[in-house]
């Protein structure tokens, strides 16, 4: 299992929400640069980037930050938010971002993934689907769509995706524990690589998570308020 520390990037900042919250929203650092290399310092082999501006409204001026986070660290990166076209992708992709993250964009419009993955192979493509009362948000997380997270997981790993990041955004930022019923059947009913997203408070949480077979873990909150100590849950999990 591997663990991927979070940056969430709004207004240059690193930040974090309450339950994708924009109005409840701490700045944990001016500089998501120096957060990205603490993260390197601690062990990460893979950090996971947000943009926060971008998912609300589209493209934005963090795509540079974020790609000097993929070339001060040297590390490959994950990122979403805001990835609305195959232009948004390639411009990640060209920053030095080793994959990118489709969200709302996936969940209106499922074979733009196919698209993606044709263009820019599977290796690269990462769908994200984010669950409010188990039905897949849109939009920065504020807006509902009709269809249920299971359902678009088996479409998706149906047309080639190999990744999928999932997260109940009523955990999210919580530190309460991850929604580890829902992330098993993700797991279970797909055989994709889960990468279990919200929630995580403890050490405790991670081991839940590890034992029922996910492929990764991101971690934003629970590292900045000093709930988990990466550079002795890393190694577990190298």
């Amino acid at each position: 299992m591997r663990i991927y520390p979070a940056i969430d990037i709004r207004g240059g900042k690193a930040v974090r929400l309450k339950m994708g919250n924009y109005d409840d929203m701490t700045v944990y650092g001016d500089d998501p640069v120096k957060v990205a290399l603490d993260f390197k310092a601690l062990g990460a082999q893979y950090i996971h980037v947000v943009d926060l501006d971008a998912a609300r409204v589209g493209e934005s001026e963090n795509s540079k930050v974020i790609g000097r986070i993929a070339a001060e660290t040297g590390l490959p990166v994950q990122t979403g938010g805001g990835i609305r076209s195959l232009e948004n992708i390639e411009t990640k992709i060209n920053a030095g971002v080793s994959r990118v993250i489709i969200g709302t964009r996936a969940v209106e419009e499922p074979e733009f993934v196919g698209k993606a993955i044709e263009r820019f192979g599977a290796d690269r493509i990462v769908v994200g689907l984010d669950a409010k009362n188990g039905m897949a948000a849109v939009r920065g997380w504020e807006q509902e769509s009709n269809k249920t997270v299971m359902d678009l997981a088996e479409v998706f790993r149906d047309m080639g995706v190999k990744t999928i990041v999932y997260t109940d955004i009523s955990r999210d930022g919580m530190l309460s524990g991850p929604d580890v019923i829902t992330t098993e059947k993700l797991v279970d009913i797909t055989g994709l690589d889960i990468i279990a997203s919200g929630g995580v408070g403890s050490s405790f949480d991670l081991e839940r998570l590890e034992e029922i077979g996910v492929e990764g873990v991101i971690i934003g909150k629970a590292y900045y308020e000093g709930k988990v100590d990466l550079k002795k849950e890393i190694p577990k999990y190298l």
